[in-house]
Formats: structure tokens, sequence, C-alpha cells
């Protein structure tokens, strides 16, 4: 299973609008070019951020800023901003394992722990990176 894009697109729109000029409005069109989506997917993830309380919108040619201080906005923010996880379950399951079989009947016992602790992990290594951090690595590439 992966996590969508919509996390990687979000970062890129973020690591965007804190990079640009001040003068520049940042419109979901400039965004499109820049990840090379449709304006559409770009609109439907600023609205989850700014559902989120990460990022303002202005509407029309306004564009977008980021609301939250950067130290503290952390990766675990747009995580859960834009990719809902179904049942806050990162990993699916086949739905319906043979009851008859010793594996299928007991394969929730064996597995659902160990992958509630990676989950939980994956969760807990995105909490401690900001984009503060992201935007320190972007400067080197940016520069």
């Amino acid at each position: 299973m992966q996590i969508s894009s919509r996390f990687t697109i979000a970062m890129h729109i973020l690591t965007y609008i804190a990079t640009a000029p001040a003068e520049e409005k940042v419109t979901s069109e400039i965004l499109a070019d820049s990840v090379q989506v449709n304006p559409v997917i770009i609109r439907n993830i600023l609205s989850q951020l700014k559902k989120a309380g990460l990022i303002a919108v202005k509407r029309g040619q306004g564009g977008a800023s980021i609301i939250k201080d950067y130290e503290q906005l952390s990766l675990f923010d747009v995580y859960q901003a834009v990719d809902s996880i179904k049942d806050g379950t990162l990993f699916g399951f086949h739905a319906d394992p043979n009851p008859n079989c010793p594996v299928g009947r007991n394969i929730h016992h064996i597995l659902d722990d160990k992958l509630l602790r990676i989950q939980q992990a994956m969760e807990n290594e995105l909490k401690t990176i900001t984009l503060a951090e992201v935007l320190q690595d972007a400067k080197k590439y940016l520069n």
C-alpha cells in the first residue's frame, strides 16, 4: 500500500508558497504548473490545507499563504490534512480471509499489532519534521 501523492503535492505546494517572493501571488494555476497536475487537484488540496488551518487562500487572483508558524507545522499536520486514511488505519486488509484456514482465521491476530506499531512509528517520525526543516533543505537546492 502506498500513501497517495496528495501528501507530496501538499508539501510541494507549501514549499513553493514559503519560498515564493513576497510580491508573487501564488495561485492554483502557478502551483499546477510547478507540480504539473490539473489546477483542480491543486484547488482540492489547497482546500484541505485551508480546512486544517495551515494556509489562507484569497479568492480570485489573491493567492495562498501559510498561516501556521513553519517551526510548528509538522509533516504530520500535512499528512493529516490531505491523506485521510480509512478508519485511521494505514494498512488495508483483504476483505474476507478464509475462516476455515488457520492462517486466514488468525491473520488479524498475527499482524494487526505489528502494523499498528509501524503506522505509529511513521506518524511519530512525521511529527518530528517541520516545514522549517524542509525549507532549510530547500535553500540548498533553490539558490
